[in-house]
């Protein structure tokens, strides 16, 4: 098949740490030789486009801030379509906080000064949080996690992600969030079909997630490529809720789907 543009996903597709995970480059450049127009999309909402330009060129893969965006993006579009004039009460890391402010989101630690709780990866998280999130969302506002990331790849081994401290906090307050960004949410994909305007049938997704990846594709409507070089192997896929249309040991392996 003929494909237009591709999703790409960055931790445990094209990269672990800062290094390239081995044939993702070749297969990164056989897919420009292609004519594919590629999207790299990364649920990690720490870090802003411009960082990706400069992580992954030092990785290999020549990229513009246009090919990139992150569940940090995806989240800020969100909140800025939905609590604009709100004050937001962020458990979450320092870079997403600056994304907040330089989107003029205006954020507060006042529990009782908020109106909605943002959740998202804190290295730093601790009980006090806990507590903060619990009261907050005693007062029943809403609650937006970032991503549903659990854990995430890095360079040593697996660490958690987003998605531990979302479900911490909906154990304690006992509800589920009111919204999930990052991939596979609605928001993501209408960012992938704006910045991929092509059928979806000539679109691909190619990620190590089936919850995220390989599910975006799937709503989306596009054609899906697992990779084994992340945090899934095939053992997880036959008894996944979603299936991939292909399963590659690694980018390097694209061929496969683009022939």
């Amino acid at each position: 098949m003929k494909f237009s543009g591709a999703v790409l996903d960055v931790d445990g597709t094209v990269v672990r740490g800062n290094d390239p995970i081995p044939g993702a480059p070749a297969g990164y450049r056989r897919l420009r030789e292609a004519g594919v127009e590629t999207l790299f999309v990364s649920n990690n909402p720490t870090k802003t486009p411009p960082a990706y330009v400069d992580r992954l060129g030092t990785a290999g893969y020549e990229i513009n801030p246009d090919q990139v965006f992150t569940a940090g993006t995806v989240t800020t579009r969100y909140l800025r379509e939905r609590h604009a004039d709100d004050e937001l009460l962020c458990i979450g890391s320092s870079g997403l906080l600056d994304q907040f402010e330089a989107a003029g989101l205006a954020t507060t630690d006042d529990v009782d000064a908020a109106d909605a709780l943002v959740a998202s990866i804190d290295r730093e998280f601790d009980y006090d949080d806990l507590c903060t999130a619990l009261w907050a969302l005693d007062r029943d506002i809403p609650f937006i996690g970032t991503d549903p990331d659990v854990v995430i790849p890095a360079p040593e081994r697996d660490v958690p992600g987003s998605g531990a401290v979302i479900n911490a906090i909906a154990g304690v307050a006992e509800r589920e969030p009111d919204a999930v960004l990052g991939k596979p949410s609605e928001t993501a994909i209408e960012m992938v079909r704006e910045r991929l305007p092509y059928p979806p049938e000539e679109c691909l997704v190619v990620g190590d997630r089936l919850n995220t990846d390989i599910a975006l594709g799937e709503r989306a409507g596009m054609t899906t490529a697992l990779v084994l070089s992340g945090v899934t192997n095939e053992a997880a896929v036959a008894d996944a809720s979603v299936s991939p249309d292909y399963v590659l040991d690694d980018l390097g392996d694209i061929d496969r789907v683009i022939g």
